[in-house]
């Protein structure tokens, strides 16, 4: 049986140990505020960015027309998991998710070139026999992100040119509200031209069409190189603010399993203080009637004494007149 030092010891625990899942589960919601407020950012850039597509859509002669979808030979897919963990099934269900969207596409394993963004969804791929080419770890906030980004659309470039590379995929989590997240696939790569033929017949938003003097390819490229950045930096704030998210949810979790064990164990000790305070109470008692038992045995043996005393002294009154 638990002592109630014992059961002490292990409140304290349990209450230094809320007091840390409190203090990460506060961080997360710091944190994916900060993230959010990245993407929300985005929303403007984004705009400004397809304007410009826009523009430059609608000064060029020939129209871009959809073209009839080709079969995927060989793609590049970017997963982007965590580098920290105590955030549940993130991981796993990206890592899912990646491994489901590719097997769709009818790609072998062997014509699938894997980049993962955090070190702990690797070996969620790898047990689904993914092979991984390159991995990156993830940006600790919002001001790495940038940097990543840069360098991430150069290794784009790198697989496109090099390794002739085509069609590119992302694959992160996407934050929704609160606690909750869910697993998104994004097609980076060639840009839809659907896409491209909506923006180029949407209104312009004024009557004068904006111009531009530097020469239409490089400006097109420079549009295309823009809107790399935003889709990028979109699923690094975006998987970010998920993983947060599923710590945050990992944190109450957490917090209530601790809440119902702290419960468990003040019942414990109140139980245990309670019986130790009975037994106390009954050793005293018992150690009470004992003494008072012995007085009792002391009292009956003086009036003994007394009556056998008496019983000596000569003349029967003299005696009757000495007992009590």
């Amino acid at each position: 049986m638990q002592t109630t030092e014992s059961l002490k010891r292990k409140i304290k625990s349990a209450d230094d140990l809320q007091s840390v899942v409190k203090t990460m589960k506060a961080l997360a919601a710091v944190s994916i505020r900060q993230y959010q407020r990245a993407v929300e950012s985005l929303l403007d850039y984004n705009k400004a960015v397809e304007m410009g597509l826009q523009v430059a859509l609608k000064y060029r002669r020939e129209a871009f027309v959809p073209a009839s979808s080709v079969p995927v030979q060989r793609i590049g897919a970017i997963v982007f998991g965590s580098d920290q963990g105590l955030c549940g099934p993130l991981n796993e269900h990206i890592a899912a998710h990646a491994v489901s969207e590719m097997s769709a596409l009818g790609v072998s394993c062997e014509n699938r070139v894997l980049m993962t963004l955090g070190m702990r969804v690797n070996s969620h791929l790898e047990d689904a026999g993914q092979h991984i080419v390159e991995s990156l770890p993830m940006p600790g906030s919002v001001a790495g992100i940038t940097p990543m980004v840069q360098d991430m659309v150069l290794v784009l470039e790198e697989w496109h040119f090099r390794h002739k590379i085509e069609h590119i995929y992302l694959y992160y989590n996407e934050y929704i509200s609160g606690a909750s997240y869910r697993v998104h696939t994004q097609h980076l790569l060639p840009v839809d031209r659907f896409w491209l033929a909506n923006l180029e017949h949407r209104k312009w938003p004024s009557h004068i069409l904006p111009i531009y003097t530097m020469e239409w390819s490089a400006l097109f490229r420079s549009l295309i190189r823009e809107y790399l950045f935003v889709s990028l930096f979109r699923a690094f704030a975006e998987s970010l603010a998920s993983e947060n998210a599923s710590r945050l949810a990992s944190m109450q979790n957490a917090e209530r399993n601790i809440e119902e064990r702290l419960q468990e164990l003040h019942g414990q000790f109140h139980r245990q203080r309670q019986m130790t305070i009975t037994e106390e109470l009954l050793d005293i008692v018992a150690g009470f009637e004992a003494m008072k038992g012995k007085s009792k045995e002391g009292g009956q043996k003086s009036w003994e004494k007394k009556k056998d005393f008496a019983s000596s002294v000569p003349g029967e009154n003299i005696a009757r007149s000495a007992l009590p």
